[in-house]
């Protein structure tokens, strides 16, 4: 069986935070950030907008889009590192507030990398015939534990959801490979600390990341029988502009080839990949039969990447 994804949604919050309001916060400016990051804005939620608030909006969006009905929605896997609540999960509370009422529900803690293990994990699931359509969110919202003090680090984040729903295509459609792993030895460079704020050493999460991002994306391309140069689209984790462009040129394609949210939304965690597909989806940029790859790595530490083939 193939199995691919029916539909895609996302959400961000209303609330703009620019470069410029971010130099009122601390001692920063536009260049730096732009030129070291690629990120001229970011998303911060209300406090009034909480994670499953945001999971909510995106899956609404997703199952509109895949004319897949809640109720025919077997299981649902979130993907967040920022919950409301440790329990209940967020999965169950947009399991209720969907309406998916015969869905199994959990939550998946990878970090940034969240979503492909959701994804990979929700084709098991359907390849297995144990259920017929799964609804993936990736979703932070990371202000929360955003230390504001710290210039190295709270200029990067933002707030925001995406969604696919994940289940049978036609043939030749669909995932065609996959990569997953974990480096726990390099978790004390990217955590959450005692007083809950997000920790991360710059340096070692940024060659770790140029190294893994690049191998990965061309390891799922080659795994599904093709090469480099048959990429149409590639969305990579929604970091840092100079880690995306180490994996658009080892795979050798144009810029306009990959998606680069980064600019308006900031680094949003297991969101950013999710909601850069949505964009790409809606905007046109990946069509009807398009070879795109997803790649990403998180805190963990963890990677992944997904070649698939687009399209029902």
């Amino acid at each position: 069986m193939d199995v691919g994804l029916l539909g895609t949604g996302h959400y961000v919050p209303t609330n703009v935070v620019t470069n410029h309001d971010m130099e009122k916060i601390v001692d920063t400016n536009d260049e730096w950030i732009r030129t070291r990051t690629g990120i001229e804005e970011r998303r911060i939620a209300s406090d009034d907008i909480n994670t499953s608030d945001m999971a909510f909006f995106a899956a609404q969006n997703a199952l509109q889009e895949s004319n897949v009905k809640a109720e025919d929605i077997d299981m649902i896997l979130v993907a967040t590192v920022t919950p409301d609540t440790p329990f209940p999960s967020v999965s169950c509370m947009i399991q209720d507030r969907l309406g998916a009422n015969k869905a199994a529900a959990m939550d998946i803690s990878a970090a940034c990398s969240g979503f492909m293990y959701g994804v990979v994990t929700a084709k098991q699931f359907i390849e297995t015939n144990a259920y017929k359509n799964i609804l993936v969110v990736g979703v932070e919202k990371l202000s929360k534990i955003t230390d504001w003090s710290d210039r190295n680090t709270c200029v990067l984040f933002g707030d925001g959801a995406g969604a696919a729903v994940v289940g049978p295509v036609s043939e030749g459609k669909g995932i065609l490979s996959f990569e997953l792993g974990a480096d726990g030895s390099g978790g004390k460079e990217l955590y959450q600390n005692d007083e809950d704020h997000l920790i991360m050493n710059g340096r070692e999460v940024f060659k770790f990341a140029v190294r893994q991002m690049p191998d990965s994306s061309v390891n799922v391309v080659e795994k599904a029988g093709y090469n480099k140069e048959d990429v149409d689209y590639l969305v990579p984790h929604q970091a840092n502009i100079r880690i995306m462009e180490a994996a658009r040129e080892k795979l050798g394609i144009s810029e306009d080839k990959m998606a680069t949210s980064v600019k308006r939304y900031g680094n949003n965690s297991s969101a950013s990949i999710p909601i850069a597909l949505s964009e790409g989806v809606k905007s046109g940029k990946i069509k009807d039969d398009d070879l795109v790859v997803l790649v990403g790595f998180g805190g963990g530490l963890t990677w992944g990447a997904i070649a698939l083939r687009w399209g029902k």
